[in-house]
């Protein structure tokens, strides 16, 4: 130890070494060898005489090369043995054994780094040789020698670079001819080397002794060198002499490269350190050129190893010190303007369990951090279960990623994600599938995933056993990596296998500061990163053994370091103790990884030294590896990554025997007051300190093993605040430290490849949690929806990496082909007909029903369609009047008090203007392929005319374009987009004809000055806004309201302007530009409100033709108006006594100008309206009036944010076929579509989902069904801005802007990542829940269809029945719609062989039905047994039978006897024993007949429905919040009860099965990337399935269950749970009472968190809210939507859930209501649906599915709904006494999916099953005669009489319905002039 402290100051001393170089020489070699006979175990010496190949190899070769290659030695001496190779001198006859030894040394050399200096001969000619030829006087010598010479050229050349020919001249020098000789010789030898070898890097010379250098100048005039080789020899007693002897070497070789090529040494003690304190005297002489040094003779000074001698002559970190310690600050700090090299790697990160959330999600294991924050050791309590929701959250994250344009994405796997134990048998698929998502959607965005295996989230069952503190963890994390690599490993190609895992043994087991929070720095932290370091090999090695070949990744590991630099720089000892300070942070993991597998001599000395100086208490014990773990470390990384964010001062202390790294180390660490402070405690900001380290590094760890760096990871704090988006610390530090990085690329040749931004946002920052943000994103966690919002430091970052780092190189973008230089000038067509010949539209749609009109439609657009967003200048830009910008019509309209809610204005709006990069980000992170904007008129020309051209103005487009079209984003510009400038306005405006010239300059200019770049133009935004709501109402600038005249002469000028615009364009542009031109047309649907009355189509034409043919028409069809407007317009200007039409005309010339002037049809449209012809005042005159037409909302379609404007998402699709119809087939843009929420909607935009998901799935139905040639859809709009006459009260925006911070901060809306979603798959292809799957199910399924006695049966009080709590419920009034009831229901009570006989028709196997238990048991008890009640059924069960249909009969269908509920009923305990008796009625005497039963059906509606909302029977709504539980818990202990009676006493005899129906909706969240809806949804799925089947099948209701409701009871004041308790007794009877999962299942539900404060309640415990997705089927029930992946869904959930048991599904089915149509295609749908789900969860999931049942066998009383809803498969006519039961169209259906046991493969050919049955061969059954007599107003009549009866009373009530209408027509009439008035204002104020 103190001989390397005295090696250190010594060298520190001399001022040390610069970089890898010594004495200013890059590469130095270190040279040893050569190799000897005998080697000496592992250590750095051989025995013996030099090795010469004429023996075997010595073992161990190749491991002495790696040793000495460990330890810093760069060369080796390989003398080759000329008698050995070429015994005669001929290269002809060679030795070949002796070559391939050669080969085999050169190799080895190799392998291991080291580069060979071979020697082709010593100095004496060979023996053998000499005595046949003579010695160097020969010249035959000579020549064999050249022979020689060119042989091992021929054989080692390409294997070395470095060669001497002869290696000591000293014999021979003073023999002339021999020395003339050898000189020749070589100067032939040297030119033949590099003629055959010309490439750089080789050298070749000849050996002499220093004590010749008299004879050197003779020697260079003679011959050539690349250097000179010289042997010396050192007398430390005459030191002096020694560098007296090299300085005339120097001089004579004229300044040549000197290599020490052998050293020996005299009166040397070994006890002193004389001799290398000489050598390093020499070799920092600034005035010699030594490039290497001989280290195999001097290090044999005892206590001097080689890597200590080397370790001396070149240390590192004294190198690096030296080279920038002193620099002044001005250039320390001094920026560097370039770029980083084109494959250089930007990127930013994450961490698992910083980001992640779903700490429980799909069964992940708990964490260390999980416990951490449970325990309340983090800031304020947090933990990281949410932080992010990164789980759930990917598509967020990746269009962060996409905005930031970063292109490698580092990320940690959370290692209990993916092993929730730690171990491989405990993997999770789930957990593994989340990163493959995530992996997936990276490579889908051109994003390089890079993954960490381990940053610090240890699973904590590992950590129950030591953690990385037990060895067993090597084992556990190897298989661990190994499962990541054969998982991923086919998309990661880099991998780190830690990152910063000094902070593991530091924080983690050394001061306990981070979990598991061990403090022991004595042991465990040496110990932990003993296993660590054995970790990652082993991962290492995994790779590279089984992966790495097909793979081609790379593995490395992250390590974190600060920069250390000496507190005093003039004291050695302060910067051998920053050195130190390094040695125990980097090398304690760098130097076994990358030097020689094995800890620094640094660290281990200095922990010896303790150990002896505090023998009783030493404050280290490190670990030690043994010589095959060494090796097994040594060179495990493909690359160097680094952590790195701040400096430390440090000054040399006495540490004692303080255990850490400051006290082993006897070292301190400081900051200087100057460094910037972050909000992170630990760092400074000391950017320069990068640099240094990274070339630190370089030399350090890289000299030897030359792998590249990534910097994994460098970022800074931030407090939290309310502003936390203008992070300028943040870009300062950035800016300054890349620039570090970029000076140690380009100014000291450091191989940087990779910068990482840490993080990409602000995450769970572990003890500190939330109060420090890392993130170039903020997160607001405050809120459950997570929302990211960029930072100014990721604009910063991204324009970093657009510039690829500080050049200011222009964005590069792709130049458009030109594709349009011809014109596209469209044909006339003839004037629309009136109604245009497109009703045919309506014809073609609005006969649709409900289904037809609904049904998704699931494809995609072609693959050249545009998706784009859109938005306008005075919307967005802000920048009113900065830079020159002149005021529009809005600035001054806005500026007049009260014109704007709020008196908002757009001064600033969202400061686009100053915000192009922001723009730009959201853009590009949504995948939009075009972009439509709108120029600012006044901007560009300020006061509107050309002669005020404002060049700011102009340059802030050129900007906006070429940032679009570097990113290929097609720019769409509008010219105008209604912000008139102001000084235009005061010449008339629209309304001068002027205009039309000043607007053709403006687009002249236009065109001009962007055309090379635009090449989607379009003039105008919805000019009939401008001409009515501008120019009519009055509403918006400028505010003129003249409704009968200006808007027709404003749409005159501005048909005409935009005529002229597109001429110009057309004219001047159109072939060197190759653009389009058109015109933004807005247009509603109209719908007629009966399309079966002509006028009222008329009507709805009428009304499109005035809003869109009013601009279309002209300009697509025939220059001209309508006839529709013209004769309306013409002839209410007649009537209202005007001598010509209101309507202006155009010339004929005008007309030919005008048509044809656009290039695509552009639309925008919003909404649909249902209209009707109403005859309209003549005064006073206006457009509104001049049509005709009343307009009112499609009220069954959503409301939105802006009254009258409905989600009518059908209309768009019916509005293109008319669009497609009326103008001749044209391309169509949907240049605007959108949807308006209020501003509370912020994030969690559902209704804007939903509204883009129908209306783009309504474009597609037009493209892909209709033939619609519809090219592009823009949404509207990117952000939210400023909505015109709304302010900032709503919002379009797919992305929120928060106006009330100056930063203008922009958010990605939920709907922002679902339009991107749309984006990437092009429209909406079919998923696997979409596709059909074809298969069968088991051979022996259930096929049954079900009823409910109350429902079907009638006979209320036939034959001694009892009353029924359904039976005195429907006769309760206003229980049932429309007071229905069960009393005859479908009379199946007397129809038993009409009901057989659908079920045979159906081809049923099953057939479910319910006993009515009051019609067995009067009064529920078995004092009473009605016998013709059980006949009845006896007679039901033999009739199945005999049609071979098998009875699946149900005990309680919840027609509770009225004397049972009398007493209680279900709340009453009692019920448990009657039940139980009544069950074992029914057993005996139908269950030797009966081999299914149910015992109850549906208990979650018996208790909630019936016992909580009251909405069925027994009606009781009183006490919510205990009652519903109350009978649960007994309808669960009456089910036990009755299973284990059946299963006790009849089972063994009647061999049945029994269970229980349980019904349940699935449940999805309403936002499925937010974990607060999915933790709803779960909820809403446990409360509803959970509530009976947890009990029934695991035991116990669910801990979910159990703990809500009890929290929330205490919450409420209560003093216990409100949901009864079972005994451990009644939990064992009631568990595992199933023989199937009897399940009952209709839809799926959208699930979100509704807070009920302390309402003690059902829906209030769940928590939830439920809504339906807009794109699903409506059925007849408000309740039931068609979904049917749910159902696929919820089934995996009971297998996984309750263990796969066998289910059979005894209800589902769909209904509905209105007229009959026994077409019912929806039901045929519905069941095709949802049987072939079933059959996906059989067949690929695995699901146990025994059977299947239709609700229902026919239509019957759906309970409070009466008959209004129909779920039955037959008809039955309730207006037939006879009750009919009548097939609809969906009996074919079902019984053709049960003859085929589900659905053959078309592929296959036609199968049997669906061939039709062959027609009977037995004697037909012949009904009986038909009763031809009916009931009429109390009179038996017969048919005939009744018919005529029927006749006659339908012609007397017409008589009187019409004398009615008449006296009321009378009376209104007489009204309708008084109410005129008022009517009429008080529509005109609706209007407007």
């Amino acid at each position: 130890m103190k001989n390397l402290w005295w090696v250190l100051c010594l060298s520190v001393y001399l001022n040390g070494c610069q970089s890898s170089e010594v004495n200013g020489q890059e590469d130095f070699m270190f040279v040893a060898g050569p190799l000897k006979k005998q080697l000496r175990g592992s250590s750095d010496s051989a025995l013996g005489d030099d090795f010469d190949c004429s023996q075997p190899i010595p073992a161990g070769s190749r491991q002495y090369f790696q040793y000495l290659r460990n330890r810093g030695v760069t060369h080796f001496k390989l003398p080759l043995s000329w008698s050995q190779l070429l015994s005669t001198g001929l290269s002809t006859q060679h030795q070949k054994d002796v070559v391939t030894c050669y080969h085999i040394l050169l190799e080895q050399l190799q392998e291991v780094g080291l580069q060979p200096l071979v020697i082709l001969h010593g100095s004496t000619v060979p023996d053998t040789l000499k005595s046949k030829y003579g010695g160097w006087e020969s010249q035959e010598v000579v020549g064999m020698f050249q022979q020689y010479a060119e042989f091992a050229f021929q054989e080692f050349g390409a294997l070395g670079h470095f060669w001497l020919t002869i290696s000591d001249l000293h014999d021979v020098l003073h023999d002339v001819l021999p020395l003339q000789n050898i000189l020749h010789l070589n100067e032939h030898i040297h030119q033949l080397y590099h003629q055959r070898y010309p490439d750089k890097g080789r050298h070749l010379s000849i050996g002499l002794r220093a004590g010749d250098a008299a004879l050197l100048p003779q020697i260079k005039s003679s011959t050539s060198m690349d250097f000179l080789s010289v042997s010396i020899e050192l007398d430390c007693v005459q030191a002096p002499n020694f560098i007296k002897e090299l300085h005339n070497l120097q001089m004579s070789s004229g300044d040549f490269p000197i290599l020490l090529y052998k050293v020996t040494h005299n009166n040397c003690p070994k006890s002193e350190l004389q001799l290398l304190g000489h050598l390093l005297q020499v070799l920092n002489n600034k005035d010699l050129n030594i490039v290497g040094i001989d280290m195999m003779d001097i290090t044999e000074i005892h206590g001097i190893s080689k890597y200590h001698m080397i370790k001396a002559l070149k240390n590192s970190y004294h190198n690096v010190w030296h080279k920038f310690g002193a620099q002044t600050i001005p250039e320390r700090d001094a920026f560097l303007n370039e770029s980083f090299p084109d494959d250089f790697q930007w990127a930013t990160s994450s961490e698992s369990f910083k980001v992640e959330g779903g700490w429980s999600e799909d069964g992940k294991g708990e964490t260390i951090w999980d416990r951490l924050g449970h325990d309340g050791l983090a800031f304020a309590n947090q933990t990281a279960d949410l932080a992010c929701d990164s789980y759930h959250k990917v598509e967020y994250d990746v269009y962060l990623l996409r905005g930031l344009q970063v292109e490698t994405y580092q990320f940690s796997i959370s290692w209990a994600r993916i092993f929730p134990s730690g171990h491989w048998d405990s993997q999770s698929e789930k957990g593994a599938r989340y990163y493959d998502n995530l992996i997936n959607a990276l490579i889908d965005s051109g994003i390089y995933p890079v993954a960490t295996l381990y940053h610090w989230d240890l699973p904590q069952q590992l950590q129950d056993y030591g953690g990385w503190a037990n060895a067993s963890i090597i084992e556990a994390f190897k298989d661990y990596a190994e499962f990541c690599f054969s998982r991923f490993g086919d998309r990661v190609k880099t991998w780190n296998t830690f990152s910063s895992p000094w902070v593991v043994s530091h924080a983690g087991y050394g001061t306990g500061e981070h979990p598991p929070g061990v403090k022991d720095y004595v042991v465990s932290s040496y110990q932990v990163t003993h296993n660590i370091l054995k970790s990652h090999a082993e991962a290492w090695h995994v790779y590279n053994d089984k992966h790495r070949k097909t793979h081609g990744g790379k593995v490395g590991i992250a390590l974190n370091s600060d920069w250390a630099e000496p507190m005093d720089p003039s004291k050695p000892e302060d910067i051998a103790a920053a050195d130190r300070y390094l040695q125990f942070m980097l090398g304690w993991f760098a130097h076994p990884v990358f030097v020689d597998g094995d800890y620094p001599a640094t660290l281990k000395t200095q922990i010896e030294q303790k150990r002896t100086e505090c023998p009783s208490s030493p404050p280290a014990t490190l670990p030690v590896f043994t010589s095959e773990e060494r090796q097994r470390i040594h060179g495990t990384a493909d690359f160097f990554g680094l952590n790195h964010y701040t400096s430390r001062l440090v000054n040399s202390s006495d540490g004692g025997c303080t255990p850490g790294p400051q006290g082993v180390g006897d070292f301190k660490a400081h900051v200087d007051p100057s460094w910037s402070s972050t909000a992170s405690e630990w760092i400074y900001s000391t950017p320069w300190g990068l640099r240094r380290l990274l070339n630190y590094i370089s030399t350090e760890y890289l000299n030897v093993t030359k792998v590249p760096i990534l910097i994994t990871g460098n970022g800074m704090a931030t407090e939290y605040s309310e502003d936390s988006f203008n992070d300028t610390s943040r870009i300062d530090y950035m800016r300054r430290y890349i620039n570090e990085a970029l000076k140690a690329i380009h100014l000291d040749g450091v191989n940087v490849q990779q910068f990482t931004v840490q993080s990409l946002m602000d995450g769970f920052e572990g003890p500190q949690g939330y109060s420090e943000r890392f993130g170039l994103h903020h997160v607001n966690f405050d809120l459950p929806d997570r929302p990211r919002t960029p930072k100014q430091s990721a604009y910063f970052y991204s324009k970093v990496i657009v510039q690829n780092g500080f050049s200011s190189n222009r964005p590069f973008f792709h130049e458009a082909q030109l594709t349009n230089i011809v014109s596209n000038e469209r044909p006339s067509m003839p004037p629309s007909t009136v109604p245009s010949q497109a009703k045919s539209v309506w014809r073609k749609f609005s006969g649709q029903n409900n289904f037809e009109r609904k049904l998704y439609h699931y494809g995609t657009f072609s693959e050249e369609f545009s998706w784009g967003v859109s938005s306008s200048a005075y919307q967005i830009e802000g920048g009113w009047n900065v830079d020159g910008k002149g005021p529009s019509i809005w600035d001054t309209f806005t500026h007049i008090p009260g014109s704007i809610p709020e008196n908002a204005n757009g001064d600033v709006a969202c400061d686009s203007y100053h915000r192009l990069e922001e723009d730009l980000y959201m853009l590009r992170a949504m995948r939009v392929k075009s972009y439509r904007f709108s120029l600012s008129w006044s901007r560009i020309f300020p006061d509107g005319q050309r002669t005020s051209l404002n060049q700011k103005g102009v340059d802030y487009y050129n900007q906006l374009i070429d940032g679009l079209r570097a990113y290929n984003i097609t720019p769409m510009v509008t010219l105008y987009h209604w912000d008139l400038p102001e000084a235009l306005q005061k010449l008339g405006g629209w309304d001068s004809v002027d205009m039309i010239n000043i607007f053709n300059d403006y687009c002249d200019f236009c065109f001009a000055t962007f055309g090379d770049r635009v090449k989607f133009w379009m003039t105008f935004n919805q000019p009939h806004t401008i001409a009515w709501s501008g120019y009519g109402l009055g509403q918006i600038p400028p505010n003129v309201k003249n409704p009968g005249t200006a808007p027709y002469r404003v749409a005159h000028n501005l048909i005409k302007a935009h005529a002229r615009a597109y001429h110009t364009y057309d004219e001047k542009y159109r072939k060197s530009q190759g653009g389009r031109v058109s015109i933004a047309l807005n247009a509603d649907w109209i719908e007629p409100k009966d399309v079966n009355v002509p006028r009222e189509v008329v009507a709805a034409d009428r009304a499109l033709q005035f809003q869109l043919g009013w601009f279309a028409h002209p300009i697509f069809k025939n220059g001209d108006y309508p006839d529709a407007m013209k004769w309306q317009i013409g002839n209410k200007s007649e009537l209202q006594a005007l001598p010509e039409t209101r309507l202006p005309s155009f010339t004929d010339e005008e007309k030919s100008f005008i048509q044809g002037t656009a290039d695509m049809f552009c639309v925008n449209h919003y909404t649909t309206k249902i209209a009707q012809h109403a005859t309209l005042r003549l005064k006073p005159e206006s457009y509104e009036y001049d049509r005709d037409v009343s307009e009112s909302e499609e009220k069954d379609s959503p409301s939105t944010a802006i009254s009258n404007q409905r989600a009518a998402a059908w209309g768009l699709r019916r509005l293109l076929n008319w669009i497609k119809e009326e103008y001749g087939e044209p391309e169509i843009y949907i240049t605007e579509n959108g949807v308006a929420t209020e501003t509370k909607t912020i994030w969690d935009d559902t209704a804007r989902v939903f509204y883009y998901k129908t209306y783009i799935n309504e474009a597609l139905k037009a493209s892909d069904l209709d033939g619609v040639k519809v090219k592009g859809f823009s949404a509207a709009s990117l952000m939210d801005s400023f909505e015109w006459l709304n302010g900032y009260n709503l919002g379009f925006g797919l992305h929120h802007v928060n106006f009330a911070n100056p930063n203008r901060p922009r958010t990605p809306k939920y709907s922002a990542h679902f339009y991107s979603k749309v984006i990437k798959d092009n429209g909406f292809p079919a998923t696997g829940d979409d596709k059909q799957l074809y298969g069968h199910f088991r051979k022996d399924f259930i096929w049954s269809t079900a009823t409910a006695s109350y429902q079907i049966e009638g006979g209320w009080r036939a034959d001694g029945k009892g009353l029924s709590i359904w039976d005195k419920f429907a006769h309760t009034p206003l229980r049932v719609f429309n007071d229905d009831n069960g009393d005859i229901a479908c009379e199946s009570y007397h129809k038993v062989e009409e009901d057989v006989a659908i079920l045979k028709q159906l081809k049923v196997t099953h057939y479910r039905f319910s006993i009515s238990w009051p019609r067995v048991l009067p009064d529920g008890t078995t004092r009473h047994i009605n016998e013709a009640g059980l006949k009845y059924y006896h007679r039901l069960v033999d009739a199945l039978l005999t049609a071979n249909i098998q009875p699946h009969v149900t005990l309680y269908h919840w027609d509770l006897p009225q004397a049972l509920q009398d007493g209680g009923g279900w709340e009453n305990e009692t019920i448990v024993v009657y039940f139980k008796d009544y069950a074992d009625l029914i057993f005996k005497h139908l269950g030797p007949k009966v081999k299914f039963w149910i015992t109850i059906n549906e208990p979650y509606n018996i208790a909630n429905v019936g016992h909580g909302y009251g909405a069925a029977a027994p009606g009781i709504s009183l006490r919510p919040g205990t009652l519903p539980y109350i009978v649960g818990h007994n309808l669960l202990k009456a089910h036990a009860e009755a299973w284990h009676l059946y299963n006790d006493k009849y089972r063994a005899s009647q061999k049945g099965v029994i269970s229980i129906t349980i019904n349940s909706d699935w449940s999805e969240p309403r936002n499925p990337h937010k974990q607060e809806d999915i933790d709803a949804a779960r909820r809403v799925v446990q409360f509803y399935i959970g509530w009976f089947a947890h009990p029934v099948f695991n035991g116990d209701y669910s801990n979910m269950m159990k703990t809500i409701i009890r929290e929330r009871s205490l919450a409420g004041g209560l003093p216990k749970s409100r949901l009864p308790e079972f005994t451990p007794e009644e939990v064992k009877r009631i568990k595992g009472t199933y023989d199937y999962f009897g399940f009952n299942h209709y839809t799926t539900v959208l699930a979100f968190p509704v807070d009920y404060g302390n309402l003690q309640h059902y829906d209030a415990d769940r928590g939830a809210g439920t809504i339906a997705d807009r794109t699903w089927l409506d059925s007849g029930s408000s309740w039931l939507k068609v979904s049917p992946f749910g159902f696929r869904r919820i089934l995996n959930f009971i297998k996984e859930e309750y263990r796969n048991p066998s289910i059979i599904i005894t209800e589902n089915g769909i209904s509905e209501r209105g007229p009959i149509d026994l077409n019912d295609i929806h039901r045929s749908y519905y069941y095709e649906q949802y049987i072939n789900q079933a059959l996906k969860a059989y067949l690929l999931d695995d699901v146990d599915i025994r059977g299947y049942t239709a609700w229902s066998l026919m239509d019957n009383l759906e309970w409070a709904t009466g008959f209004s809803e129909r779920f039955g498969l037959f008809y039955v006519n309730q207006s037939d006494t006879n009750l009919p039961r009548v097939a609809k169209t969906s009996v074919a259906r079902y019984s053709t999916i049960i003859k085929c046991n589900g659905f053959p493969d078309p592929s296959l050919g036609p199968h049997e099953c669906l061939n039709p049955d062959p027609e009977a061969t037995s004697q037909p059954i012949t009904p009986p005669p038909p009763d031809n007599t009916v009931s009429f107003l109390g009179l038996t009549l017969s048919t005939g009489d009744a018919e005529t009866g029927l006749y006659t009373t339908f012609v007397l009530l017409v008589v009187a319905v019409f004398g009615a209408i008449c006296s009321v027509f009378c009376f209104f009439k007489a009204e309708k002039a008084r109410k005129l008035k008022q009517y009429d204002e008080i529509n005109l104020q609706r209007k407007l």
